[in-house]
């Protein structure tokens, strides 16, 4: 069984890397995902045009649900296509840009996960033919997903149903989104501006087990509801994500952080917590919001320096949330602006007029630190170098336990450091 599944996830059609990080159930999700696209594209044949266009420019025939949308970079929003039971049967990659959710973890999953509660019932109205969804039971709207999503929709035959041309089945509609973007306060605003259409090649069957006819599903481009600044579209291509376990280990990073950091998402890996890439006299800064974000579900803006593959300091701005799954924490999601060194430079003399830490907030606990402090010298009298002789100094206090320094502590983060990079 781990052999197909590991077969099976070679034949999707993402990047290696986000292949590598998918579970079992992902795997098995956005197999069924892809196949339901691949076997709509495919029932487009007979309309004509669209694979041979796609196959004249590309030379390739498939994912064909992938080639299709190519060019989305300058699209001020992503193609959602979600079908009448409330199932995202689509998503464009650039939906990380808006929404801060990779495209990967919103595919073959419940569009009601994402949107606000107060907000749902006029998703499912809008997803009806008819504009008159049923409502959902009391107490009920945002669990609708997996094995209930179908139990609120009606099939019906195409005859009942009105030409496919028809205005009445264009859509224009404002929703609020779950967004995990430091530019919201958990929810972006959304209109959704398209039309319902037949989506063919499904091949359900009722429960007698006839053949079900094409229902209609929601096609639509998701744009903001407020217009970006300029300032916002100047720095989008710059910024990245990463992705967390709760002890800020490394999971995964997008394309972009890769061009910014040097390193593959393996080399992320590798190293333990996330602390093995941070200077020593940010540490104790960041895992100050890091409790912080525990307890309240978000970092604030942290401004600190990262370790690149040529050894080299990169300051960023940095704003990390808690992703909730079935109302528990499951991971973290950083997003991160590179800043130029005269930028960072003024945040850390502003870093440095405030009081010291305190050292009553968790990181002993969250860290395993059994190691006692002495005192608090001033960490920013010379950018890093007397934080790190902290440590050594307060390492050697504890001389006689230096022999098990936990790997995943502060203090096991900055050994493990090369000494030249300072």
């Amino acid at each position: 069984l781990t052999r197909e599944r590991e077969r099976l996830a070679a034949l999707l059609p993402f990047p290696e890397e986000v292949v590598a990080g998918l579970d079992k159930l992902s795997v098995l999700r956005l197999s069924a995902g892809y196949l339901r696209a691949k076997s709509f594209f495919s029932g487009m044949k007979s309309q004509g045009s669209w694979e041979q266009q796609l196959h004249s420019h590309t030379g390739r025939e498939a994912p064909m649900h992938l080639l299709i949308f190519t060019d989305l970079q300058a699209l001020n929003g992503f193609v959602l296509v979600v079908t009448s039971e409330g199932l995202i049967f689509y998503s464009s990659h650039t939906i990380q840009d808006y929404l801060g959710f990779h495209q990967v973890d919103v595919m073959h999953q419940s569009v009601f996960e994402l949107i606000h509660t107060e907000d749902q019932q006029e998703f499912r109205r809008n997803l009806h033919w008819a504009l008159s969804a049923p409502h959902a039971p009391e107490g009920e709207p945002s669990t609708e997903g997996g094995k209930s999503l179908g139990s609120a929709a009606v099939t019906y035959k195409p005859d009942q149903l009105p030409p496919e041309n028809s205005s009445f089945l264009e859509r224009s509609f404002v929703c609020r989104f779950r967004c995990l973007l430091d530019n919201s306060s958990g929810f972006l605003a959304l209109n959704l501006q398209g039309r319902l259409k037949f989506l063919h090649g499904q091949n359900k069957r009722s429960e007698d087990g006839s053949a079900l006819p094409p229902q209609l599903a929601l096609f639509a481009i998701s744009t903001p509801l407020q217009p970006p600044s300029i300032l916002q579209i100047r720095t989008k291509n710059m910024i990245f994500r990463t992705k967390h376990k709760l002890d800020f280990t490394p999971l995964a990073c997008d394309a972009k952080g890769k061009i910014v950091l040097g390193y593959t998402e393996a080399e992320l890996r590798m190293r333990g917590t996330g602390y093995q890439f941070v200077h020593a006299a940010d540490m104790l800064y960041c895992a100050e919001n890091h409790v912080r974000m525990m307890k309240t579900g978000e970092s604030g803006l942290t401004v600190f320096r990262l370790l690149t593959k040529e050894n080299r300091w990169k300051w960023v701005q940095a704003n990390a949330r808690l992703v909730y799954k079935n109302r528990k924490p499951e991971y973290i999601i950083v997003t991160q602006r590179p800043l130029v060194d005269e930028e960072g430079g003024e945040h850390l003399r502003k870093r440095s007029m405030h009081l010291p830490f305190t050292f009553a907030t968790g990181e002993a606990v969250l860290y395993q630190s059994a190691y006692p402090l002495p005192g608090f010298p001033d960490p920013f009298q010379s950018k890093g170098k007397t934080s790190k002789s902290k440590k050594t100094s307060h390492s050697h206090g504890g001389c006689s336990q230096k022999d098990r320094v936990d790997p995943s502590s502060l203090l096991g983060a900055v050994m493990q450091q090369d000494k030249a990079v300072y």
